[in-house]
């Protein structure tokens, strides 16, 4: 499963994301009333997908070096499939510090300061409430989404159905009702298996695209090939589209000398082939290798 990627000389540069922000720059409208409080240069549905084929690389922005925290987010995402709803939980997976600045601010919303919320990733992903009437009494109170995608995968591939979703209505909308610090951005996951391919198509309602979006493009890229791992379906294409993009006033700036800086061939992830049950991934079963990105960049964050 570790062998499919081209060698490093016959790898080309991507320039999807830098293409992008290009675009963003361009076009987005600016809004000064954020949830942030952050002005941002936004665009809603006219950012095309962005299409990576895992034989050119993992899609690990070489513009900027991710080098000393590309496992969080990997981390972070084998932590949600795994249900985990707290901070100190997702922390335990390796991705420390992407969740402090919420530590105790959902207590508004009557959770526990440690508590993500029933309508986080976590919830959705391993436990999504199933509805079921009085006299089912015995029927299961949830569903594990990847647990069901995979065995769906297995038994019929050819079906289009192959699909997850992150949002759980009653918990995520605004109103009396919301349980859930920060509404699911990501993990909308649809799957299709073509001719011995396995593709993944992950759609993000909502992206800062200098620094969350390449989080989401790496960790969703690793959760594909796992799954390509776990099915034994040769990796497609990894698909990312994002429907309300922005860049954020404070990180303008930095994204146009993005925008100058001339990528490089993206890096290979190696995932441990002794792995067989997706649930079992952690950031020690992956590896990058020939990664030779530009100057890390410090862009400001707005929470």
């Amino acid at each position: 499963m570790n062998t499919f990627y081209k060698p490093l000389s016959d790898r080309v540069p991507d320039t999807q994301y830098q293409d992008r922000v290009k675009h963003i720059l361009a076009h987005g409208e600016m809004i000064k009333e954020t949830p942030q409080g952050v002005g941002a240069l936004t665009c809603f549905g006219t950012l095309a997908p962005m299409v990576f084929d895992p034989r050119n690389g993992i899609p690990m922005l070489t513009e900027r070096s991710m080098e000393t925290f590309w496992r969080k987010p990997i981390g972070e995402i084998f932590g949600m499939i795994n249900g985990e709803t707290t901070i100190d939980g997702l922390e335990s997976y390796g991705c420390k510090g992407f969740w402090s600045p919420y530590r105790g601010k959902g207590t508004v919303l009557g959770l526990a300061p440690d508590d993500l919320g029933p309508g986080s990733y976590g919830a959705a992903f391993h436990d999504f409430p199933v509805p079921r009437p009085w006299w089912k009494f015995w029927a299961p109170k949830t569903l594990n989404q990847f647990e069901q995608l995979l065995d769906q995968i297995r038994q019929y591939p050819s079906l289009r159905t192959h699909l997850v979703t992150p949002w759980i209505p009653f918990y995520t909308a605004c109103g009396p009702n919301r349980k859930v610090q920060i509404a699911p951005c990501h993990g909308w996951v649809h799957v299709r298996v073509i001719n011995g391919r396995l593709h993944l198509l992950m759609s993000q309602r909502s992206g800062d695209f200098p620094l969350g979006v390449p989080n989401n493009m790496l960790q969703y890229a690793a959760l594909h090939l796992a799954i390509c791992q776990m099915t034994g379906f040769k990796p497609g294409n990894y698909i990312h589209y994002i429907a309300d993009v922005h860049i954020y006033e404070n990180q303008i700036e930095k994204m146009k000398e993005l925008a100058e800086r001339k990528p490089r061939p993206f890096p290979i992830l190696r995932l441990d082939p002794s792995v067989t049950n997706l649930f079992d991934f952690r950031t020690e079963h992956f590896n990058i290798e020939e990664y030779d990105p530009c100057p890390a960049m410090k862009i400001p964050y707005s929470p």
